[in-house]
C-alpha cells in the first residue's frame, strides 16, 4: 500500500519555475489581447451607416487613425439613448477613465474620406470633432524587439544543455556540470532484480566476483591475516559470454554502493573532460566508500598509449587514462574503492592498466561447454511455456560455440517460431528450427533455382554428408538441407566435437569434409562452379593455421609466426620471401592432398552418393537416419561401441 502510495505521489506533477515563466507571459499576452480588443474600438460599421448618423446630428466625436485607416465613432449622449443605437453602447472587462468609441469602421483613401467627411458636415448646425491620430502598439513593438534575443538565448541554453548531456550531467545538467561523473549510482534504496543465480555457468568467474561482494561487506575477514582487499578486477571474454550480467549481478547482490557506466562515458567534444569525469567518479565513490565502480567497454578509453602514432588525435583519450591510472593506484587512493571493469579486446589495453595494483585479477569469462549451457537454458527457459519432454541435454548439444547471448536468443526465437505456428507451448522442433534460422539465416523457399542448379546443389550437399560419413574425426552429420537459406543454396549440419587440443588428423578430415562438395560436383558433372565459395574460405584459413600458427607442418617445422602482442597495425612479415614461397606451397599442397583424397572416396561410393542426392532432390531435408540406410552405421562408432562393451565387461568381472 505504501509503494502505491508513493506511485501515486511520483505521478503528480512537480512544480517548474519554467510555470511562473510561462504564467507571466500568459497573462501579458491576454493583457495586451483585451487591452488592444476591437469590443474596446466600437462596434463594427460601415461608411454608409456612418454618413446617415452623421447626417441626422448622432455624432458627436470623429478620431481617424491614419496609419492603419480606421475611423473611431463617438455619439452624443441623446444618440446613444435611441433604440438603434442602444447596442452600440461599448462593453469592457476593464474599466475605462476616457470615453470609448461607440462604432468603428475601415475607410479607403483618406483624402478622398476628408472630402466626403467636410461635403456632410458643412450644412450641419453642430458640426462634429474631427481629430487625426497614429496609433502605436508599444508593449507590442517592445516584445517584437527583444523576441529575437530571447529566442536567441533559449536556442544556446537548449544547444549548451544538449552538450553537457541534459540531466544526467548534474543538477540542471548545465554547461558547468560538463565535468561530472555519468556514472549511475546503484545502492540499497535502488531495487535491482539481478542476482548470481540468474548467473547460470561461470562458475569460476562467479566465484571471484562473489568473493570482491564479500571483501567489502567483510573486509576484517581478510585483513585480520594480513592481506589487503585487491582494487580492481577486469572481466574479459568473447562478445555475449556474461561480463555485464555478472557486473549486474554484483550491484544486485552487494549492500554497498554501486556506480555503473560506460568508457564511452568519459568521451567528450570538449578538451579535458574525460579526465574531469574519471576525478569527480572517484571522488564521488571514496564520498560513499566502501563501493564499487563499474565501468563496461572499458577499451573505449583503455588502448595501449602511443601504438597508433599516425593519429595525432588520442591526447584526449590519453589524458583520460592517465588520470584513471592515477586514480587507480596514485599517492591519494583510497583502498575501500574496487573498480571492475570489462571488455572483450584484452589485447589492445595498455600494460600500465592491466598491471597488479590496478587490476589485480583477470577473470576471464569463456564460452559456456555442454554442461554450463545446460544451465543457462534452464534459466532463459524459465519464462517460457515449453512443452513437457522438452530435452535440456538435447539442446545443450545441439548449440556447440554458442555464447550466453545466443542461448538467450535461441530460446527467444523458438518462442516466436512456436507463437507463429499458432502452438500452445514451445517444443524441440521449434528450438532446432531457431537454431537453423540463427545460424543459416531465414528460409528463402520462394526464391527461383533452375533444375540444373537444384541438382549441383544437391549432388554439392551430398558430396559434404558421404565424405563426412566416410571419415572418422569428421563432425557428425545431423541433417542436409537444399532449401536456401540466407546467402547459401544448401547447407549440410554437424555437430562438432568440443575439442580443447586438436591434432592434425582431425583438422585434415574436416577440410577433406569441406571440400566433398566441390570434388562430388567434379565426379559426377565433370565441372566445378563457384558454390565451394565458403568451403574454400574454411579450408585455406585452416590450411594457414596448420602451417604458420601450429607448426604442424613438417617443411616448415616446429615454428610460429603468430605474435599476440603484435599490433593490429603491423604491416612485416616475420619470413624472408623465400619462406613465404615456401609456405604457399605447403598450404596448397595440403588441400590438395585432401582434395583428391575426397574425389577417391566419392568415386569409390559413386551409387550412394547418387542415391544419397536423389534423395535429397526429392524431400530437400534428410536426416542422419536416411544415411544410415544407405551407407549404413559408421564403421569407427561399432569400434567405439564394441570398446565400451568391452570396457564394461571387464569391469563387472573385476
Amino acid at each position: 500500500m505504501a509503494k502505491e502510495n508513493k506511485k501515486i505521489k511520483d505521478k503528480k506533477p512537480k512544480f517548474s519555475p519554467y510555470w511562473v515563466y510561462g504564467i507571466l507571459i500568459a497573462v501579458f499576452l491576454g493583457f495586451q489581447l483585451f487591452s488592444s480588443g476591437s469590443y474596446q474600438d466600437g462596434n463594427l460599421t460601415t461608411p454608409s451607416d456612418f454618413f446617415r448618423y452623421l447626417e441626422d446630428g448622432d455624432v458627436e466625436r470623429v478620431d481617424i487613425v491614419k496609419n492603419t485607416r480606421v475611423a473611431k465613432v463617438y455619439l452624443t449622449k441623446d444618440a446613444e439613448a435611441k433604440e438603434v443605437h442602444k447596442t452600440s453602447k461599448p462593453q469592457t472587462f476593464i474599466p475605462s477613465a476616457t470615453k470609448l468609441p461607440n462604432y468603428r469602421f475601415e475607410f479607403g483613401d483618406l483624402q478622398n474620406f476628408e472630402n466626403k467627411l467636410n461635403e456632410s458636415t458643412k450644412d450641419l448646425s453642430e458640426k462634429p470633432v474631427i481629430t487625426f491620430d497614429t496609433e502605436t502598439n508599444d508593449w507590442g513593438n517592445l516584445l517584437m524587439g527583444i523576441l529575437p534575443f530571447i529566442l536567441l538565448i533559449g536556442v544556446w541554453i537548449f544547444i549548451m544543455r544538449r552538450m553537457s548531456g541534459g540531466a544526467g550531467g548534474g543538477a540542471g545538467g548545465q554547461i558547468f556540470n560538463i565535468g561530472k561523473s555519468k556514472a549511475k549510482l546503484f545502492d540499497q534504496n535502488t531495487e535491482v532484480k539481478t542476482s548470481f543465480k540468474d548467473v547460470a555457468g561461470l562458475e569460476g568467474a562467479k566465484e571471484e566476483v562473489q568473493e570482491i561482494v564479500d571483501f567489502l561487506k567483510f573486509p576484517e575477514k581478510y585483513t585480520s591475516l594480513g592481506g589487503k582487499i585487491p582494487k580492481g578486477a577486469l572481466l574479459v571474454g568473447p562478445p555475449g559470454t556474461g561480463k555485464t550480467l555478472l557486473a549486474k549481478a554484483v550491484a544486485g547482490e552487494a549492500k554497498v554502493p554501486f556506480f555503473s557506466l560506460s568508457g564511452s562515458d568519459f568521451v567528450e567534444m570538449f578538451v579535458g573532460v574525460g579526465a574531469s569525469r574519471v576525478r569527480d567518479l572517484f571522488k564521488q565513490a571514496k564520498e560513499k566508500s566502501p563501493s564499487i565502480i563499474f565501468i563496461d567497454e572499458i577499451d573505449a578509453i583503455g588502448r595501449a598509449r602511443g601504438k597508433n602514432a599516425m593519429s595525432g588525435s588520442n591526447d584526449e583519450r590519453e589524458n583520460t587514462l592517465n588520470q584513471l591510472l592515477t586514480e587507480m593506484d596514485g599517492f591519494g587512493t583510497n583502498t575501500n574503492v574496487i573498480v571492475i571493469a570489462a571488455t572483450n579486446r584484452a589485447d589492445i589495453l595498455d600494460k600500465a592498466l592491466m598491471r597488479a595494483g590496478r587490476f589485480d585479477r583477470q577473470i576471464y569469462v569463456d564460452l559456456p561447454d555442454v554442461r554450463e549451457r545446460e544451465e543457462i537454458f534452464e534459466v532463459h527457459l524459465r519464462p517460457l511455456k515449453k512443452a513437457k519432454d522438452l530435452d535440456l541435454d538435447f539442446l545443450s548439444k545441439q548449440t556447440p560455440g554458442f555464447s550466453g547471448a545466443d542461448i538467450a536468443n535461441v530460446c527467444n526465437e523458438a518462442a516466436l517460431i512456436a507463437a507463429r505456428n499458432g502452438k500452445k507451448s514451445v517444443d524441440k522442433q521449434d528450438f532446432l528450427d531457431a537454431v537453423d534460422r540463427i545460424i543459416g539465416g531465414l528460409e528463402k523457399k520462394n526464391k527461383i533455382i533452375t533444375p540444373s542448379e537444384k541438382k549441383a546443389v544437391a549432388f554439392h550437399e551430398a558430396g559434404h554428408a558421404t565424405v563426412s560419413w566416410m571419415l572418422e574425426h569428421a563432425a557428425p552429420l545431423v541433417k542436409v538441407t537444399i532449401v536456401p537459406r540466407g546467402r547459401s543454396l544448401g547447407a549440410a549440419w554437424y555437430l562438432p566435437e568440443e575439442r580443447l587440443i586438436v591434432r592434425p588428423e582431425q583438422m585434415l578430415d574436416e577440410m577433406c569434409a569441406a571440400l566433398g562438395g566441390r570434388a562430388a560436383e567434379k565426379v559426377i558433372f565433370n565441372k566445378i562452379s563457384t558454390g565451394a565459395l565458403s568451403d574454400l574460405e574454411k579450408v585455406t584459413k585452416q590450411a594457414r593455421a596448420m602451417v604458420t600458427i601450429y607448426g604442424l607442418s613438417d617443411k616448415i617445422g616446429n615454428l610460429t609466426y603468430y605474435d599476440s602482442g603484435q599490433s593490429e597495425y603491423g604491416f612485416t612479415k616475420p619470413y624472408s620471401e623465400q619462406t613465404a614461397e615456401l609456405i604457399d606451397k605447403e598450404i596448397s599442397d595440403i588441400i590438395e592432398e585432401q582434395y583428391q583424397r575426397a574425389i577417391k572416396l566419392l568415386e569409390a561410393n559413386k551409387d550412394k552418393l547418387t542415391e544419397l542426392a536423389e534423395v535429397l532432390l526429392e524431400k530437400e531435408v534428410i536426416f542422419k537416419d536416411n544415411l544410415e540406410k544407405i551407407f549404413g552405421k559408421r564403421a569407427f562408432e561399432k569400434e567405439k561401441a564394441l570398446n565400451a562393451a568391452e570396457i564394461s565387461k571387464n569391469e563387472e568381472e573385476e
